[in-house]
């Protein structure tokens, strides 16, 4: 198809290492060629070909409040008329600072960093140097960026284009990282047993969503908990994507678990480029240039990306729209299962708060394992289907769609509509 967004790709492809900057982007796993975007506004994306879509994406989560809110526009404007970056320090850092600690009762010191990424692989490295252990327990499904401990049976665009792992990870660095079932107590008993006085730190998403949405069952956070306390090992919760959509304390706050370390990002960002970590003031003591763990950023506290997310944190206090981001939530999960039901299909869907995922398998998906059933030539057939009917959604069957306080009440049902009308054409 001779499209603007196909001769950009065509173009892209001979400047850029598959064309993109992030590897979903590139549609591969649906089959297609990607759709550039030229604007968002509100719950809607507006392509370079002129189409509109409802967009589930939500730039993978940061835009609870959608596209182009005009309040985290204007703190962006006035701070860009002040200047972009300083390599210096600013007084939103401090304010920032303060305000992550106060609404997250397990930091009591937090480093502001640029990307998710970056928080978790600084997470991993002060645990170890706090401990002075080496190995890490991760779990099979959960991404926690590209950090070389973390591409291991790991999720997100290395489970959508079918990689096991990655060249250019050594051998120390495999053996070093541990991976245990998610929702499976005794596998991460088991390495914990396996490897006494081995392990620095348990790290997980909370709630998984980076192999499709599988939340946690039971008592599962909380048993771990006690694992890890009970051996002296840290436990850090890597919440990048639940942290302040779940709910202002995020996945923590959701569950009563208190870890010992938090890695953030996406909404504190207010959509541009941000990552923090931060936890108990003990160990966060031992990061340079108060201990002996270093760390650095040219960009890291940059205002820009702080006084967006400011805005947005605050925002959040004062309207509280997690009720509403449940309501709106709700209604697509159950417009999804009635769909379902109306064509005598027993395909799953997952839902936590304003977090859904639907998976192409008749099991419940509550491990990685299960996940791995969905059929994703199906989901390919999906995918083009909602996007030709204007729905935007993640380009992955292992990917989650975001509801955003910009989503209306009209956007839900033309999005249930389009589901059934989609599951008619694919059959």
């Amino acid at each position: 198809m001779n499209t603007k967004s196909a001769q950009l790709y065509e173009s892209a492809k001979q400047y850029i290492p598959g064309g993109v900057n992030s590897p979903v982007r590139a549609f591969r796993s649906v089959g297609l060629d990607p759709v550039y975007i030229r604007q968002g506004e509100g719950s809607a994306l507006f392509d370079v070909d002129g189409n509109k879509y409802v967009d589930y994406v939500c730039s993978w989560g940061p835009l609870i409040l959608g596209h182009r809110d005009p309040r985290i526009q204007r703190v962006i404007t006035e701070q860009s008329a002040r200047g972009t970056s300083f390599g210096a320090n600013t007084e939103i850092e401090v304010r920032f600072a303060q305000r992550i600690t106060e609404i997250y009762p397990s930091i009591d010191r937090v480093r502001m960093v640029n990307s998710g990424t970056e928080a978790t692989m600084s997470a991993v490295r002060l645990a170890r140097g706090y401990t002075g252990r080496n190995r890490i327990i991760k779990f099979e499904g959960c991404y926690h960026g590209h950090g070389d401990s973390f591409l291991i049976k790991a999720g997100s665009g290395v489970l959508t284009l079918g990689i096991p792992g990655s060249p250019g990870i050594t051998e120390g660095t495999a053996r070093d990282t541990l991976v245990a079932e998610f929702n499976n107590l005794k596998s991460v008993e088991k390495l914990l047993d396996a490897h006494k006085g081995e392990v620095a730190a348990v790290i997980l998403e909370p709630v998984m969503g980076n192999a499709g949405l599988i939340p946690p069952v039971d008592c599962f956070l909380r048993d771990v908990r006690r694992l890890t306390a009970s051996r002296e090992v840290l436990l850090i919760f890597d919440e990048v994507i639940t942290g302040f959509r779940l709910g202002l304390g995020g996945a923590q706050e959701k569950y009563g678990i208190r870890p010992d370390l938090t890695c953030l990002g996406k909404i504190i960002g207010g959509g541009l480029p941000v990552g923090a970590f931060g936890g108990r003031k003990d160990i966060m003591a031992h990061l340079a240039p108060e201990g002996p763990v270093y760390q650095a950023g040219t960009l890291s506290g940059n205002p820009l990306a702080l006084h967006a997310g400011f805005e947005t944190v605050s925002i959040l206090q004062k309207e509280n729209p997690y009720p509403l981001l449940e309501e709106r939530a709700q209604a697509l999960e159950q417009g999804i299962r009635e769909n379902l039901a109306k064509l005598k299909l027993s395909w799953t869907s997952n839902r936590t708060g304003s977090m859904l995922c639907f998976f192409f398998t008749d099991q419940e998906v509550t491990t990685y394992k299960k996940a791995m059933t969905a059929d994703t030539a199906l989901f390919s057939k999906y995918f083009a289907a909602m996007l030709k009917r204007g729905i935007y959604l993640a380009p992955s069957q292992f990917e989650i769609s975001f509801v955003s306080t910009a989503h209306t009440e009209t956007d839900i049902e033309r999005t249930i509509g389009a589901h059934y009308d989609s599951l008619k054409e694919i059959l």
